[in-house]
């Protein structure tokens, strides 16, 4: 089984990109199911109904999120009905929508997709560690899901090697978003499961983490009137993860990143 997973979407340059190369990497890549984190896809703040469909048609399965999934005041209108938008499972109960689904692939495979978001120096939240670790009762690798695959939306590296080493051999794999940096640091853990701590972002890299240059040099030069960062808006790069699962165990057997795109070739 080959996954794709796909670091921040950021605002229309990194959409543009995935629309355009998306069904080329999932035709040469022989891709059967792929995710793609799209919570700062809509001007870089948060995600709407029609960018969800777009992303959707363009061949993406599932959305997970984070910390800016209600930047767009719509998404809670419609996340609770559209189940391929998930939002961090250790919100707090009664937040509208799911962190977990389980999806059928289209070779018959089912596909437990899980969002998580971290603890240290993100909004307040459960703790993500009990909270996966409750979950991972009632979800079992090849029991209850033939692949588990989990985001985790965190600002630290060393939280979401953690969770990485927390979950070996529970999950087919981790990989970390929301630094929109991507990590040379892509393996398989001793337990069989692969892990990476940033897919990076899909984007305009010609920016800070995919806001406009300018506008952030301002902010930390601390210059006034510099509120909301706007995405930068140049040519955009895919990066992204591959993931190949053993069908029988469950778990890894190789992962490699990719990018798409001016900025890294």
């Amino acid at each position: 089984m080959n996954f794709l997973f796909l670091g921040d979407i950021v605002g229309r340059s990194g959409r543009d990109i995935v629309l355009k190369e998306l069904p080329n990497i999932i035709n040469n890549e022989n891709i059967d199911f792929v995710i793609a984190n799209g919570e700062n896809a809509a001007g870089g703040y948060g995600i709407t109904k029609k960018i969800c469909d777009e992303l959707f048609a363009s061949g993406v399965n599932v959305i997970t999120s984070g910390n800016h999934i209600w930047d767009q005041k719509e998404t809670a209108d419609f996340i609770s009905e559209e189940k391929r938008l998930l939002r961090p499972l250790n919100f707090i109960e009664g937040t509208p929508g799911s962190g977990c689904q389980i999806f059928v692939s289209k070779n018959a495979k089912k596909i437990a997709v899980i969002n998580l978001m971290g603890n240290i120096y993100m909004k307040k939240t459960e703790d993500v560690f009990n909270c996966i670790a409750l979950k991972l009762q009632s979800l079992k690798l090849k029991k209850d899901a033939d692949f588990i695959i989990v985001d985790i939306h965190a600002e630290i590296t060393s939280e979401k090697m953690a969770m990485g080493h927390f979950l070996d051999g529970q999950v087919t794999f981790v990989v970390g978003t929301h630094t929109h940096v991507p990590t040379h640091d892509a393996r398989i853990l001793p337990n069989g499961t692969a892990y990476q701590t940033d897919a990076g972002m899909c984007g305009d890299y010609d920016s800070v983490i995919g806001m406009n240059k300018d506008s952030a040099l301002k902010k930390f030069l601390r210059e006034p009137k510099q509120e909301r960062l706007p995405p930068a808006l140049g040519k955009g790069t895919i990066a992204c993860v591959k993931v190949i699962a053993d069908d029988k165990t469950g778990l890894a057997k190789n992962i490699k990143t990719l990018t798409i795109g001016n900025h890294f070739n």
